[in-house]
């Protein structure tokens, strides 16, 4: 029986404006309209097809605030059997190293055999929380997985980066982070959007887990946004009528933009 834990994220769509709080600079997540991060979609897809093809839970574990159970509920309706919501005020503004210690704790709180992250969410870019997380709990890592096989107390990895494919072995409990070549997520039935409902979600603060409040939160980020703008609205673009010279004026142009 695997226990498998998949870590998911509540991120602004994609489709809406993204911007900066005017306070303190962190993500405006109000402004946007909120989903589950494509990519973990994906990650709940192959824990699913894992228990699918023997037997073990599925646990979705998420770090956010309240409305983070709107991404909860979307992964427990693709099949996730239960779901740990770590929410707690404090949190606000948490860098990457804090973020990646309250995910070890409250990996704590649960069995698991495998841990499946995405290998960076959409909103940061940092791709570094599943690294910070083997590091943290003593595991190994096996990232930008593009396929991945259980066999027993082993996990079998195709890593592939921009240096090529390399492949990948290693004893389970372990931390994998998965790249959206790894499946085509299913989705949720009817039948599964109304099981969701009844599910088991427990909610969890910091103090819960036995993390210091301070020690988290914007105020112990190890970095700081002190001054940020918005991006300058897109202008026309240049024409260039083509008299038998147009070569040589998109040629000058991109000379003259230094981009040759």
């Amino acid at each position: 029986m695997t226990n498998i834990v998949v870590l998911v994220k509540q991120v602004p769509d994609t489709y809406s404006e993204r911007k900066l709080s005017e306070g303190d600079h962190t993500l405006d997540r109000e402004s946007a309209d909120a989903v589950i991060d494509e990519i973990n979609e994906r990650s709940v897809e192959e824990a699913l097809k894992i228990k699918e093809a023997g037997e073990g839970e599925v646990t979705v574990l998420c770090v956010g605030p309240d409305r983070a159970t709107d991404a909860i509920r979307k992964a427990l309706s693709m099949g996730a059997d239960k779901a740990i919501h770590v929410s707690d005020e404090s949190l606000h503004g948490s860098d990457m190293v804090a973020t990646a210690k309250v995910i070890a704790a409250a990996l704590g709180k649960t069995e698991y055999d495998l841990v499946i992250a995405g290998n960076e969410a959409s909103d940061g870019r940092g791709g570094a929380i599943p690294a910070m997380l083997a590091e943290l709990l003593g595991l190994p890592q096996l990232t930008h997985a593009r396929q991945l096989t259980v066999e027993g107390t082993s996990i079998k990895v195709d890593r592939e980066t921009e240096e090529g494919l390399t492949h990948l072995e290693a004893s389970l409990p372990a931390v994998v982070s998965v790249t959206e070549k790894i499946n085509e997520p299913r989705y949720p039935s009817f039948k599964g959007i109304m099981a969701a409902k009844k599910k088991p979600v427990e909610t969890l603060t910091v103090a819960d887990l036995g993390v210091d409040a301070g020690e988290v939160g914007l105020g112990n980020a190890w970095s700081t946004v002190l001054e940020a703008s918005p991006k300058p609205p897109r202008t026309a673009g240049q024409r260039v009528e083509d008299e038998g010279d147009g070569g040589s004026k998109v040629a000058e142009y991109l000379v003259g933009q230094k981009l040759i």
